[in-house]
């Protein structure tokens, strides 16, 4: 593992189309590189508006395979740069079957396996039902060239057991690209994270889209990520509300072990008293 890892999170308003959007992430990609980061993680649904403010099967459309045409696309980029890359997006697994989904692929163009999100909401402005099924695939760490990376994918934030799920399998950098929106989130976006992080004793890196996508809803995206430590401190300062932006931060990996050897919360659980936590 590096004992330093320079990372990059990508935060961007919707362009207007699927190959704009693209287009913007590979720049942004290629500018991450140039500033020396060696992973990059983009927002949840990338290439794509937040088209859950509505309920519209057309939408489907955005769905593709994973891996399929853009994270193959995006793996021939991660070669060119020597970057890992996180890649979230839209999956059809086969028809009907569809997926909040997050790719991962290393820095030599390997794909390396995806992420499912596992909670999905149903509640105004995010009608997610209508076009996700509940994540299947457990909670896999990748090992990368700078160490193993976990992905959590927006709402999952609210629920510990997944943090904990990464944590226990050896993540050392969660990320959690989301599309969130102004309101009562606004606090828990700056609380939320920076807990886990304390709680699991890793790196978190947090994604939010930017602006309000009308042609879709007045969903108001407001950006603000951040990278934070295993002391839940933030790693520099967070991101612009309102444009976007490329968040490159110098990660500490050994603060992870001083952390650990401080606060022995992984020695201390009580997995034999958690019956409870798993009963339906």
């Amino acid at each position: 593992m590096m004992s330093t890892v320079r990372a990059a999170l990508v935060q961007s308003t919707w362009t207007g189309d699927k190959e704009s959007m693209i287009e913007a992430h590979e720049g942004f990609a290629r500018s991450a590189a140039e500033q020396g980061a060696k992973v990059v993680c983009f927002q949840e649904l990338f290439y794509g508006p937040y088209f859950c403010q509505l309920q519209d099967a057309k939408f489907y459309e955005y769905a593709e395979s994973v891996p399929g045409p853009t994270v193959d696309r995006f793996a021939a980029l991660a070669k060119e740069l020597g970057i890992v890359m996180i890649l979230p997006v839209y999956e059809q697994e086969q028809p009907g079957l569809l997926y909040n989904t997050a790719a991962v692929v290393d820095a030599d163009g390997t794909y390396l396996g995806k992420y499912r999100k596992h909670h999905i909401p149903h509640v105004n402005g995010f009608w997610e039902k209508f076009y996700f099924r509940p994540g299947n695939l457990g909670w896999p760490v990748f090992d990368t060239a700078v160490g193993r990376i976990g992905v959590y994918i927006c709402y999952d934030r609210h629920f510990p057991e997944g943090w904990r799920a990464l944590g226990l399998a050896g993540a050392e950098i969660v990320f959690n690209p989301s599309a969130t929106s102004r309101g009562l989130s606004n606090y828990l976006w700056k609380l939320e994270q920076p807990a886990s992080a304390v709680a699991n004793e890793y790196y978190v890196g947090a994604i939010n889209r930017v602006g309000i996508e009308s042609e879709y809803g007045d969903d108001d995206f407001y950006g603000t990520s951040y990278f934070v430590d295993p002391e839940g401190k933030f790693v520099g300062e967070v991101a612009s509300d309102s444009e976007s932006e490329i968040v490159v931060r110098d990660l500490d990996m050994d603060l992870i072990k001083v952390v650990r050897d401080r606060w022995a919360f992984y020695r201390d659980r009580r997995p034999d008293a958690y019956g409870p936590l798993v009963q339906p």
